[in-house]
């Protein structure tokens, strides 16, 4: 007599019902399912696999565009910061760049900052998984600086002249420091302190006598 079947478990079920989703839909879903998961279980105890369930993906289509478990949520946590190519719009340098970086602040308390605490303990040890992190830092983060800067520039705001590669990095640098070092909640006076004594003077060049 054969042994009756296996009953299917919940993440079958919904995998097998869902509809069937392709392209950005299905990579919204999964990069959604690991935002969950983080909250849930948090970045040690995350696993593809687990995503993939609550995703209702198969395990390929998960693996196919994320090798491993650092770019999944690499890509993840970039998913919910603000869009690098449209930041805030307030009509002044200073009101952008507090705009800005309350938004990073605001995502690094929750989820996502956990997953990048998980993350850069990783890359302690890790060079491969270093050089990942800081190309996926340098790639996402610059833009948002790069428009807000830009848009500085043509008000009049800014000196094209003052404006390097070095100085558009001091504001996502010294969250990651300030994230780092002390953890979350980033306050505001310290935000504030950051575009004002360091970000906005970099960015004005000495008036000539």
């Amino acid at each position: 007599m054969s042994s009756p079947a296996r009953p299917l478990s919940e993440p079958d079920l919904d995998h097998r019902k869902r509809p069937r989703r392709r392209g950005a839909a299905l990579e919204t879903a999964i990069l959604d399912a690991v935002l969950a998961e983080l909250a849930d279980v948090g970045y040690a105890r995350l696993s593809m696999e687990r995503v993939a369930e609550r995703a209702g993906a198969s395990k390929a289509s998960v693996y196919r565009r994320w090798p491993s478990k650092v770019e999944l949520v690499m890509d993840a946590v970039y998913h919910v910061f603000p869009e690098a190519g449209s930041p805030p719009d307030t009509g002044s340098l200073r009101g952008d760049l507090l705009a800005m970086m309350r938004a990073v602040a605001e995502q690094l308390a929750g989820p996502a900052g956990q997953a990048l605490s998980g993350i850069l303990s990783d890359a302690l040890g890790d060079p491969d998984q270093a050089r990942r992190v800081r190309s996926y830092a340098r790639g996402n983060s610059q833009g948002g600086v790069r428009e807000i800067v830009r848009r500085a520039v043509a008000r009049g705001e800014v000196d094209p002249a003052a404006v390097t590669e070095r100085r558009l990095e001091a504001a996502h640098a010294l969250l990651r420091h300030q994230f780092i070092t002390r953890g979350v909640p980033i306050p505001l006076d310290v935000i504030e302190e950051i575009a004002d004594e360091v970000v906005i003077p970099l960015l004005q060049l000495p008036k000539r006598s």
